[in-house]
């Protein structure tokens, strides 16, 4: 089971996720998903549905275990939580490889440019279905953008030789950076794409 561990550094106790990675040093560029991709109120990433329940609650939750528990509702791991921490655990090893940044940050900058800021809905005028561009709900955006990296990852590993911590890896990497070879970016652009043609 993955543990928080503090260490005490002079004055202040800080907190690594995993043991490995400083959560409070990851900043989120985006204001408008400051409220909605939480990083302080719990280090390690299985709250045990404590906060369930109440609606939008899981807003409180660490982004980290949001993420563990959108590979969970896949068909193979449904329910398999700790086969969700080890594959982001041993993902988030392979980013910090790769880019030398911490993988949170990584996480927080692939969330914030998969979500898409426009959406359309479905407008009824004397029993014609018209499309309609809205604005998207910050909370909305961040749970679009998890869906995105997960269906992303599920495609990239499905059947494939490439595991799914290689695969996760790499979408987080390509989303983090805006790339449109990103599964997520592309559906995002997607989305943007079609409200815009509604306006």
């Amino acid at each position: 089971m993955a543990e928080a561990e503090v260490v005490e550094s002079g004055t202040q106790a800080q907190q690594l996720l995993f043991n490995r990675w400083d959560v409070s040093e990851v900043e989120i560029q985006d204001p408008s998903l400051a409220r909605y991709v939480n990083l302080h109120t719990m280090i390690v990433p299985h709250s045990c549905g404590k906060l369930v329940g109440q609606q939008f609650n899981k807003s409180n939750m660490l982004i980290v275990e949001r993420l563990i528990n959108k590979l969970m509702q896949s068909g193979n791991n449904t329910g398999k939580k700790e086969l969700a921490i080890r594959i982001v655990r041993e993902s988030f090893e392979i980013i910090n490889k790769k880019t030398k940044k911490n993988p949170v940050q990584v996480l927080v900058d692939a969330v914030a440019n998969t979500g898409p800021r426009e959406e359309t809905v479905r407008l009824k005028y004397g029993g014609i279905n018209v499309p309609k561009s809205v604005d998207t709900a910050p909370q909305r955006r961040v749970d679009i953008a998890l869906r995105f990296i997960t269906a992303g990852v599920l495609q990239a590993s499905h059947k494939k030789k490439k595991t799914v911590s290689e695969a996760l890896a790499e979408e987080l990497i390509a989303a983090a950076n805006g790339d449109t070879r990103s599964y997520a970016v592309s559906k995002k652009e997607e989305r943007e794409r079609i409200a815009k043609a509604a306006r």
